[in-house]
């Protein structure tokens, strides 16, 4: 069985929160270069996407291995003492404790892990958020897994014909549900059009109960009772055979859905699919970007990655997310650009609130 580790974090931002120091990731490199020799990884590679670190691991020891987890903490601990050498903003943002404690995901970095039996031919492509929030792979998920007009595998291919379950995750109350598709499609998309609460956490064939796909469900604001940052998610998508095929996958891309994020983390504005060299959130500190890294899988070996998302065809989607993006920027601090009150609750809302109360009077 080969585990597959995505663990990312925001240990400081070049220049401001647009992208991030070429330093820091070649230090991580350094370190998982050693871990791999010492014989604890298989393979992995280092890359960014905005001002993110992202770590992917190929490994034998499981999901939520302390090893592994021990690793990417101390990795993103030695990062963060560089930023801050070098002057980088909103160093450390994401390590929100002062030690490890056995696992990385209540304590501040975004984490995808996936166990399975590689097969022959083993696909991967592994989409990195910036600008965004957890909840911003339930559309295109829901589209992959769910959607003929997005998968026509889910009407034409026999090994997919079934349908697939989805793991959804009430990230503020703390609990999940499981939803059958496609007979439950109208019940499950109840909860995950509400994406700021209901997250799909991950996603396994109906027959085989194969892993498909696994996300990234940390909320950063609810871990540190404060706005620290958006949550810019990762997740793991399995393709072909009996999973949806690669042109599958990232269709679901080809429209730039409004998610939330953006400036502060507090805006509403379209995903960007784009290259790996285009992840550097600029404008207004946006807008949210996607990336795509395919992999083929290999005796655990990572072959690639290829930059999915380096592609003209994805042209008309940037044309479209600028146009939706110029179009959400003209509110500016009026809702639907801004997030809507109960979404406010960690930024500067509640003081001014406080603030005002005496001032607030009944109707006539």
């Amino acid at each position: 069985m080969i585990t597959l580790s995505v663990i990312k974090a925001d240990i400081g931002g070049y220049v401001g929160h647009s992208s991030s120091h070429p330093d820091i990731l070649a230090k991580a490199e350094e370190d998982l270069a050693k871990a791999q020799r010492e014989g604890l990884l298989i393979d992995f590679h280092v890359t960014r996407c905005g001002d993110d670190l992202q770590l992917i691991m190929t490994h034998e020891l499981g999901e939520n291995n302390t090893r592994i987890h021990q690793l990417a903490w101390d990795t993103f601990v030695a990062g963060t003492e560089l930023a801050r050498q070098l002057g980088l903003y909103g160093a450390g943002q994401d390590l929100l404790a002062d030690a490890f404690s056995g696992n990385v995901k209540a304590m501040g970095p975004g984490v995808a892990e996936m166990m399975f039996e590689q097969r022959t031919s083993e696909p991967v492509v592994i989409f990195m958020a910036d600008k965004t929030s957890s909840g911003a792979w339930n559309m295109p998920l829901y589209k992959m897994f769910a959607d003929p007009f997005n998968t026509i595998g889910l009407v034409i291919a026999p090994n997919m014909h079934e349908g697939f379950s989805f793991e959804v995750h009430d990230i503020k109350d703390s609990k999940k549900v499981m939803f059958s598709t496609p007979e439950e499609i109208y019940d499950m998309l109840v909860f995950i059009g509400a994406p700021s609460r209901y997250v799909v956490k991950s996603v396994r064939h109906r027959t085989t109960g194969n892993i498909g796909a696994v996300s990234s469900t940390q909320k950063l604001a609810l871990i540190a009772g404060r706005y620290v940052g958006k949550d810019d998610p990762v997740c793991i998508v399995r393709c072909q055979g009996e999973f949806p095929a690669v042109g599958e996958v990232l269709e679901p891309f080809s429209h730039p859905n409004l998610v939330e994020g953006w400036m502060r983390g507090s805006h509403y504005g379209p995903l960007m699919p784009v290259a790996l060299r285009d992840s550097n959130p600029s404008r207004f500190d946006g807008p949210p970007r996607v990336i795509a890294a395919g992999f083929q899988i290999s005796k655990g070996k990572l072959v690639g990655p290829r930059d999915m998302f380096d592609d003209p065809g994805f042209d008309e989607a940037r044309r479209q997310a600028n146009i939706a993006g110029e179009y959400m920027r003209r509110h500016g601090p009026f809702e639907p650009h801004r997030l809507p009150l109960d979404e406010m609750e960690y930024t500067t809302m509640p003081g001014v609130m406080k603030k005002l109360q005496g001032r607030f009077t009944n109707l006539d």
